[in-house]
């Protein structure tokens, strides 16, 4: 499975980025896509994921309502709209993918459930 992440940039306070995670190389129709971040310093933190089969997602704390998770199966691609940033948003973004999963329930799982990552894509929020 590879996994490709972009979309990324500078952006002002209050402007919005897509994110892109492009994925190939699956061999199940079930899996889950998982965006993740990690700030200089800072433990990589769960953002958002989104279910291949039934399209059941889940949303961070610190993301709800200022981001829209979303997949064009026909393009094996998974967005992360998000608006409304902030500076505290500034990190990279990385996309994971955790096979054989059919339904997100209330958590993508963690970074240790995930089984294979893309390359990050750098967020910065700064005026």
């Amino acid at each position: 499975v590879q996994l490709q992440a972009s979309g990324g940039g500078l952006v002002q306070p209050g402007g919005s980025l897509r994110l892109s995670c492009a994925a190939s190389g699956f061999t199940t129709d079930y899996y889950v896509i998982g965006w993740f971040r990690q700030a200089p310093g800072k433990e990589r933190e769960e953002v958002s994921c989104i279910s291949s089969s039934d399209g059941s997602l889940h949303y961070s704390d610190s993301v709800k309502g200022r981001s829209t998770i979303s997949r064009d199966s026909a393009k094996n691609t998974v967005y992360l709209q998000m608006n409304d940033l902030k500076p505290e948003d500034t990190a990279k973004y990385y996309c994971a993918t955790v096979l054989f999963v059919r339904s997100v329930i209330g958590t993508c799982g963690g970074q240790d459930a995930m089984d294979y990552w893309g390359k990050g894509t750098q967020v910065t929020v700064s005026s």
